[in-house]
């Protein structure tokens, strides 16, 4: 079994007894000599009870809990983890689906692997460790990986160079662990796309957004369509397939807008309805001359920590109003917040001040979340993280 040890003050079992799997540095009396990061470590209550075992790492956040029974981390556990995960997935209908290769095998607490995600695009994963434990157990990981997904995956790719912290100096890169490949088109319900998983965001695709992109297609017949913060563009090739009349994609990033183009014409090829900009979001908005009847509010995180949220809930108004601005009556509003500081009721509020400040007359048709590959833990409410709403404005 483990060897080294963490030690609970006493009265902080608690939260373990709700089974959050996060314990936070202040619960902990002392541990034994000699832990460093990413060590596995069995955390004990004060009276030297077992509690849970997982991942040390230094920062408030001081263990990530991977089990609370008193079991060996070895290939057995990763294997058991994942078949798992996988079989949750099948079970909801996601994968092995010849329309759809696309979709989160791994989502962190979500899956009782707090520290990990594996996004699966094609016959390639891609792998991403947030935790310390995690990175040092990268190898171990992508054993069992092969082993669990047979013939459902040909290609490991680790892309953890931007998500561990600066401080622990690991000297991790991003690279193959299994296969290689430069094969980088996914399929998505049917449509294409490329996934940059070498320098995109996250693992090189918002698959997060999978069936809210399906539930635009549904309203985007004979619109004109505005994507704001396209990143990759699929809310706009789905706009495209559902029959827009015109889709401008928009975002501050030339290589989100090459990518955007790319995916475009591989799937709708000169095709004349789209058309993409690299601007400022809401300059783009003040300026623009065209009336949309469909506009998708997708922006990046606009707070990380609790410190921003005051100034992230300022910027969810003013990009709103903008868009109730601009939007045609009878249109519909995408608008979305990915903030896991942003809680829903926070996010709803937002939405509804930009509402009262324009006057328009604002009905909520679907209050939108993160799909089934997605999962959120129970005991840790905190995986509940992106949060939309479908408004219909007058």
């Amino acid at each position: 079994m483990n060897t080294k040890n963490i030690y609970l003050k006493q009265g902080k079992e608690e939260s373990l007894k709700r089974f959050h799997p996060w314990i936070f540095s202040g619960a902990i009396h002392h541990t034994d000599r000699n832990i460093e990061e990413g060590d596995t470590v069995r955390v004990l209550h004060s009276d030297g009870q077992f509690a849970a075992v997982g991942h040390f790492q230094i920062g408030s956040i001081a263990v990530r809990v991977l089990s609370f029974e008193d079991v060996k981390i070895d290939a057995s556990f990763w294997e058991s983890r994942l078949t798992e995960a996988l079989n949750m997935r099948i079970g909801a209908g996601i994968t092995d689906i010849p329309s759809n290769n696309t979709y989160r095998l791994v989502h962190g607490e979500g899956d009782n692997l707090p520290g990990l995600v594996i996004d699966v695009y094609g016959k390639t994963a891609v792998m991403q460790a947030h935790s310390i434990g995690m990175h040092v157990s990268r190898t171990e990981i992508a054993q069992a990986l092969i082993k669990v997904m047979a013939d459902r995956i040909e290609h490991i790719y680790y892309k953890s160079e931007t998500t561990l912290p600066f401080k622990a100096d690991l000297g991790q890169e991003n690279g193959f662990l299994y296969g290689g490949s430069e094969d980088n088109t996914a399929m998505e319900n049917g449509l294409l796309f490329h996934v940059d998983w070498l320098k995109g965001q996250k693992t090189g695709f918002f698959i997060d957004q999978r069936e809210n992109r399906c539930l635009l297609e549904r309203y985007a017949k004979n619109r004109n369509v505005l994507n704001m913060f396209c990143y990759t563009g699929g809310f706009s090739f789905y706009a495209m397939r559902g029959g827009a009349n015109l889709v401008h994609s928009v975002d501050s990033s030339a290589k989100a807008i090459e990518l955007t183009n790319k995916n475009v014409e591989l799937n709708f090829p000169r095709d004349s309805r789209h058309q993409a900009f690299c601007e400022d979001a809401f300059h783009f908005l003040d300026v623009a001359k065209e009336a949309y009847d469909l506009i998708v509010l997708d922006p990046p995180a606009f707070a990380k920590h609790r410190a921003a949220l005051h100034n992230a809930l300022k910027g969810y108004i003013r990009l709103n109003a903008k868009a109730f601005e601009r939007i045609k009556s009878g249109g519909i509003l995408f608008t979305f917040s990915c903030s896991q500081i942003v809680s829903k009721d926070h996010f709803r509020q937002a939405v509804f001040t930009a509402a009262a400040q324009s006057g328009r007359n604002v009905r909520i048709l679907h209050q939108l979340h993160q799909p089934a590959d997605h999962p959120i833990n129970i005991y840790h409410p905190e995986g509940e993280y992106l949060k939309g709403l479908v408004l219909y404005v007058q």
